[in-house]
């Protein structure tokens, strides 16, 4: 099922109050996580013709003395082809330079400022960015000050229960507190648990009950009944997903189905086939060499696999194909049938390849 445009046409509106109208809606708020090299432009567009979330967050803008804005991220802003509103997320710790992004962005049609306090990649928390910051409290409350005074749109957080240590979040929270944020999304790990423990629903409850402001829950959404059951357990505002929506782009509109007590869709083997092809297309770059292409392919289908078959001869499989036509061979032997398939994560593959978890919400 690909939703017919017509159905996800919206009138425009300025991004803010856009935003402030999901806010202000009795339905949860389901956003897309900002997925770095993942959820650019092309995958924007092709997440709006599954039904697509609500609000669409940019890959994170990396920010520093001598940084600028990088133009393929910026151009999920300009050329925001989902009809959505659009936060633009920064990650960094000079407070200069934060505030003059912040201030740069402001002069494009965002919905919100975000301030990146969760990624877990190595590469960033040991520059004390990202998740690093929370090894810092009081540099994340003169942070979370000076861009308050910044950001005249809607200023957002997104974070985790800490470094290494989720005691840490109960320090956090007064800091979150006090700085009139508008929306904080907390993923319910710290960072040294990556992506490779239980989410901490409680800790976000936690967060929902001591913040005056909405809350959005993040961690191993992965169908519509999670979805109901994470918005149960929580009482978040909404939710954020991340690598459930690469692999089942149906999954916002199968949310919004339960929730209105619709049958909710189940795609069968030959559609998710055809969504593998469609993504091959989008995310294709002219004159790229086809084999390029493949590897780039393995990116997604390394977080697909995990929801296609149980023993991961798919994933084997497909990672060692090179060419086009392999690729498509292999994607046909696993996906070219009528079965219908939910696509949530078989435990046997999830913990057999935890590696594949990336630096993804």
């Amino acid at each position: 099922m690909v939703v017919p445009a017509a159905e996800i046409s919206r009138p425009l509106e300025h991004p803010v109050t856009a935003f402030e109208n999901l806010l202000n809606a009795p339905e949860p708020v389901l956003a897309l996580a900002p997925m770095q090299d993942v959820t650019d432009l092309p995958f924007w567009g092709l997440m709006r013709g599954y039904g697509g979330a609500d609000v669409y967050y940019t890959e994170y803008f990396r920010v520093h003395g001598d940084s600028r804005l990088e133009k393929w991220i910026l151009e999920s802003v300009t050329q925001n082809p989902t009809g959505r509103p659009v936060v633009a997320q920064m990650i960094g710790n000079d407070i200069p330079s934060l505030v003059r992004t912040a201030r740069e962005l402001q002069r494009h049609p965002i919905a919100a400022v975000d301030l990146n306090l969760g990624c877990p990649a190595p590469v960033v928390y040991r520059k004390c960015a990202g998740g690093g910051l929370l090894r810092d409290l009081p540099r994340v409350d003169a942070i979370l000050g000076a861009l308050r005074e910044a950001v005249s749109v809607k200023f957002t957080v997104k974070t985790r229960l800490g470094f290494d240590d989720p005691a840490v979040f109960d320090e956090l929270l007064p800091i979150l507190a006090r700085h009139s944020l508008d929306l904080v999304t907390v993923h319910g790990r710290t960072v040294a648990e990556r992506y490779r423990s239980g989410v901490h629903y409680d800790f976000i409850a936690r967060a929902v009950e001591a913040l005056p402001c909405p809350v959005l829950a993040n961690g191993n959404v992965c169908s519509a009944t999670k979805a109901a059951e994470v918005l149960a357990l929580t009482g978040a505002r909404g939710l954020m997903i991340g690598r459930a929506a690469i692999r089942n782009p149906w999954i916002f509109q199968q949310i919004r189905q339960q929730r209105r007590g619709e049958p909710v869709f189940q795609p069968r083997g030959h559609e998710v086939l055809d969504y593998v092809r469609a993504l091959y297309d989008t995310t294709s770059v002219p004159g790229r060499n086809p084999n390029q292409q493949v590897q780039k392919m393995k990116k997604y289908v390394n977080v697909l696999a995990l929801g296609v078959e149980p023993t991961g001869r798919f994933l084997h499989d497909i990672r060692r194909v090179s060419t086009e036509a392999d690729f498509f061979r292999v994607c046909a032997e696993h996906l070219d049938h009528s079965e219908q398939m939910p696509l949530e994560p078989f435990p046997v593959v999830l913990q057999e390849n935890d590696v594949l978890a990336g630096e993804h919400a």
